[in-house]
C-alpha cells in the first residue's frame, strides 16, 4: 500500500492480508483514537508506580467487585464499592474533585467498566484499570486478603522478571 498525493493505493498483498484488508486509520484519526483511549484507561503497572511513589497519587482506586471477591484479594489502598452500590454510596465515599480509577477481576469482566459508567453518570472523573485484579497479581504486585498480605512471583508472560518495568 502506498500513498500518492493523498490517495491510498492498495497492493495485492493488502487485499489478501487480513491485517491490511481494512487500511490503517490516518495518523490524525489514530492520534484522536489512542489519545481518547488513554483518557479512559490506565494499566496496573502505572497504578502500582503511582501508589508506590508515596504521598497522594492524585486518584482514588476503587475495587468494584463483591465482598467475597474483595476478601479473596484486593489492591492495598483501594476502597471497596461494588458496582451495584455505586449510585447510592459513591457520593458518601468519594470526593468528586479526585479522579477515580476502577478495577474488577480482569480482562474477562466488565464490572469496572460498569462502575466507571455509573460514576461518570454521577459526575465523577474516572478511568478504568486494564487487566484488573488478575493482572495486578500476575505482574507480581502485593495484595491484601482477609488473611493478610500476599504476593506472587511475576508471570513472565505479563511482566518482565528482571526489570523494574516493561519500558512501555
Amino acid at each position: 500500500m502506498t500513498v500518492t498525493g493523498g490517495t491510498t493505493v492498495t497492493s495485492t498483498a493488502s487485499m489478501t492480508n487480513a491485517v491490511l484488508r481494512v487500511a490503517p486509520a490516518s495518523p490524525a484519526a489514530a492520534v484522536a483514537h489512542f489519545g481518547a483511549a488513554l483518557a479512559f484507561h490506565t494499566d496496573v503497572s502505572d497504578v502500582a508506580s503511582a501508589l508506590a511513589a508515596g504521598g497522594a497519587p492524585g486518584f482514588v482506586l476503587l475495587d468494584s467487585r463483591s465482598t467475597a471477591s474483595w476478601d479473596q484479594g484486593h489492591v492495598p489502598g483501594a476502597i471497596h464499592l461494588p458496582t451495584a452500590l455505586v449510585p447510592e454510596q459513591a457520593e458518601r465515599l468519594l470526593d468528586r474533585s479526585v479522579p477515580v480509577v476502577t478495577y474488577c477481576w480482569g480482562p474477562g469482566c466488565n464490572g469496572a467498566t460498569r462502575a466507571a459508567l455509573a460514576l461518570a453518570e454521577l459526575g465523577f472523573q474516572v478511568k478504568e484499570m486494564l487487566g484488573g485484579f488478575e493482572y495486578w497479581v500476575r505482574e507480581g504486585f502485593a495484595y491484601e486478603t482477609w488473611e493478610g498480605d500476599e504476593r506472587r512471583a511475576a508471570d513472565p508472560l505479563t511482566a518482565p522478571v528482571d526489570a523494574a518495568d516493561c519500558g512501555c
